[in-house]
């Protein structure tokens, strides 16, 4: 479906689908990883960022096929407005339906390894599955490190595809490709959240779910996956319109 010419309902649809498969699969790994008695415990960070990769390339591909943009995430949906290569009034629907399918992904993740859950003693582990932390705790650095992950997010992105406000279907595969190139290169310092509703849709959710022997959700940190991430996606834009297209 034309994400261009398809209504409302379909642009909703499309975000809210692509991004809830997309932290399925992408919190589904975390937790394979990291949770006890599971089979791929231990797996490490291999499985993790290859895990998010196909995470990305599932939501994407779902998101434009159902008439979404396959944006899953609003920093791109904002920048894309700023380049006027996404209808402005379409971003409210779209970073609403973001949010909306991180939180029920995350719940779905959370009933597929519930057992689990139940039997990881480690709060920062069952944290973990749900949203993103410092490996060394500084506001600075770490928004710094979201900034330059997602500039290169945006900007590979933006030189991926021409459409008007579609990543594409054909631009899923090299746009997941990236997200593992991302993940392997700069996730150590922060775990790469490069995406607003991946890191605080989850958070909500472990906020509310029954998680037994669960930590806080470290809401100090919270607003740094969201603020660096817009900040990167920006700068990509302003780099990409004024020096690049």
């Amino acid at each position: 479906m034309d994400p261009i010419a398809a209504p409302v309902y379909n642009h909703f649809v499309g975000e809210f689908v692509g991004t809830m498969l997309l932290i399925i699969l992408g919190s589904g790994v975390v937790a394979n990883v990291l949770l006890s008695k599971t089979k791929g415990h231990n797996g490490g960070l291999i499985v993790i960022t290859f895990g998010w990769a196909m995470a990305v390339f599932v939501g994407v591909y779902s998101s434009t096929k159902l008439g979404g943009g396959g944006h899953l995430n609003p920093a791109v949906t904002i920048a894309l407005a700023y380049l006027e290569k996404f209808p402005k009034e379409n971003v409210s629907i779209f970073i609403l339906a973001q949010f909306a399918g991180a939180i029920v992904g995350a719940i779905i993740t959370w009933l597929a390894y519930r057992q689990h859950f139940a039997h990881t003693a480690d709060g920062d582990l069952k944290l973990a599955v749900f949203s993103t932390g410092p490996a060394i705790r500084s506001a600075p650095h770490n928004i710094l490190t979201e900034t330059v992950g997602t500039f290169v997010l945006m900007l590979g992105a933006l030189l991926f595809t021409d459409s008007a406000q579609s990543l594409g279907t054909l631009n899923a595969l090299p746009v997941a490709l990236l997200v593992l190139a991302i993940g392997l290169s700069l996730g150590g310092p922060t775990g790469y959240a490069i995406n607003p509703a991946r890191d605080l849709g989850p958070r909500i959710a472990h906020f509310i779910l029954p998680i037994p022997q669960k930590r806080d959700s470290d809401w100090s940190y919270a607003w740094i996956p969201v603020v660096g991430p817009i900040v990167g996606a920006m700068l990509a834009a302003v780099v990409f319109k004024y020096f690049l297209s």
